[in-house]
């Protein structure tokens, strides 16, 4: 497997994981009777950022490789990797906002 290709793979598949880990660890919590929703988001939302900026570092360096080859094969791969970090990457700064407010007013009692 080429760096190129192994980049494009990272990127798609850490970017789909920083998107779903948000209602993944709702999920959980849904199913679960001893974690709840907060202990749940304060594992996810991390999570979420942590791929999605694997996501992004991946597809920058598949995009790079893409523009030094003579194919430019993968770019588009590697601008979706990039979308879905960039998603991923919002989704865990609102989960962040949500809990900080969490928080706010839950020390405020």
């Amino acid at each position: 497997m080429t760096g190129n290709r192994l980049a494009r793979g990272i990127a798609v598949v850490f970017g789909a994981a920083a998107v779903v880990a948000i209602p993944v660890g709702a999920a959980v919590a849904r199913q679960s009777a001893s974690i709840g929703l907060v202990a749940a988001l304060v594992v996810a939302v991390p999570s979420g950022a942590g791929a999605a900026l694997i996501a992004l570092v991946a597809a920058r360096r598949a995009r790079l490789a893409a523009v030094r080859s003579v194919s430019r094969e993968g770019a588009g791969t590697a601008r979706f990797g990039r979308l879905l970090g960039w998603a991923g990457l919002y989704f865990a700064f609102i989960g962040g906002i949500s809990l900080a407010v969490y928080a706010v007013l839950h020390l405020r009692k």
